[in-house]
């Protein structure tokens, strides 16, 4: 029913407005009586044998929702109605911004893609905190990153602010120094400003009770070279593991006509590059750490590479917004035929 009405009806809108539309849909419809139970019957798939224990958490399954869906967390307890194991808030920054001027989210229908240069758009993370407090059984990743106002010189504040105020409300942090649509922000990525940003939220982690496993987004456009930086700077920073990938700057081989509106691609394009790069983190250090795979999940078979190329969890974004919430579904019950499969070899 989605992709045969529901998606060519929202498709003929502007994406953002569909996006701020479906939240109210959602937010609305949930608040009818025996509605949520009526959509995690129809979504969710328990079983024991989906569950995952990764850097010392437990995860109802593997498919999550990645950032930048919910981005304020107004809507983590309806979109885990629909199946996911874990949600993914953020991007939030210290303080609130609208991001880039509008309009900022474009639709490749050809190439099964989305660009999109938002900007952090997000209400600080005080708001995000309120919201985060009502909380009861939603696993929740806090993704956070800095102001734009802000110089890369003092990003490790920003960065500071947001861990301290959500330390309390999430299950996982997020490090994003990826995104193509903050000015300088990908610079973060060298390996100096990196380590040194990374050391200092393991500080302020260690010196908590019970810490927080620290997770850093990538890019999918690092080179090898970047890679195995990458991998050093795990070691030597001690931070939980690496979410790959985010968007990409390329526009190779696409076929849509907005193909070259600036900001970071997401989709069916990005699908082959983010499984190289889980494949290349996984197997350069030996499984030497969790790997979250994201980008270009748009079937069951999609989530399978990745989880073949030795992803230990998967996310969803595009593939969602394309698919629909059935894909959840589906990516969870062929997981299980796979373990079928496997117990009968």
């Amino acid at each position: 029913m989605y992709k045969s009405l529901l998606r060519k009806i929202l498709f003929r809108y502007d994406p953002e407005n569909v996006h701020h539309f479906t939240f109210n849909a959602l937010q609305k419809l949930n608040k009818i009586p025996g509605i949520s139970a009526i959509l995690k019957k129809k979504y969710l798939v328990e079983d024991p044998r989906l569950e995952r224990e990764v850097f010392g958490l437990k995860f109802k399954n593997p498919v999550g929702l990645a950032a930048g869906f919910d981005k304020d967390a107004k809507l983590y307890k309806e979109l885990s109605n629909l199946g996911f194991g874990f949600i993914e808030v953020g991007t939030v920054t210290p303080k609130p911004q609208p991001g880039n001027e509008k309009k900022r989210l474009f639709r490749l229908k050809e190439d099964e893609a989305i660009i999109n240069r938002m900007g952090f758009n997000n209400g600080g993370v005080e708001e995000m905190v309120n919201r985060l407090k009502k909380n009861k059984n939603v696993l929740i990743g806090g993704n956070i990153g800095k102001n734009k106002i802000t110089p890369n010189e003092n990003a490790a504040e920003d960065y500071k602010i947001c861990f301290e105020a959500l330390y309390d409300y999430v299950d996982y942090f997020v490090v994003n120094v990826s995104s193509p649509n903050t000015p300088n922000l990908r610079e973060l990525q060298d390996k100096e400003p990196l380590k040194f940003l990374l050391n200092r939220l393991q500080e302020l982690n260690k010196a908590r009770p019970k810490q927080k496993p620290v997770l850093l987004k990538i890019a999918p456009d690092l080179t090898d070279a970047q890679l195995l930086d990458i991998i050093e700077i795990v070691e030597e920073t001690k931070i939980a593991g690496i979410i790959a990938t985010n968007t990409t700057i390329s526009r190779e081989g696409l076929l849509s006509e907005n193909k070259t509106e600036i900001g970071g691609l997401s989709g069916k394009p990005l699908r082959k590059r983010s499984t190289e790069v889980i494949r290349f983190l996984v197997e350069k250090s030996n499984h030497a750490f969790p790997v979250i795979g994201v980008g270009g999940i748009f079937s069951p078979e999609d989530a399978m590479e990745k989880l073949e190329a030795g992803a230990s969890l998967i996310q969803l974004y595009t593939g969602f917004i394309y698919e629909g919430p059935g894909l959840v579904k589906r990516i969870n019950k062929r997981i299980l035929e796979k373990i079928n499969e496997r117990s009968k070899e």
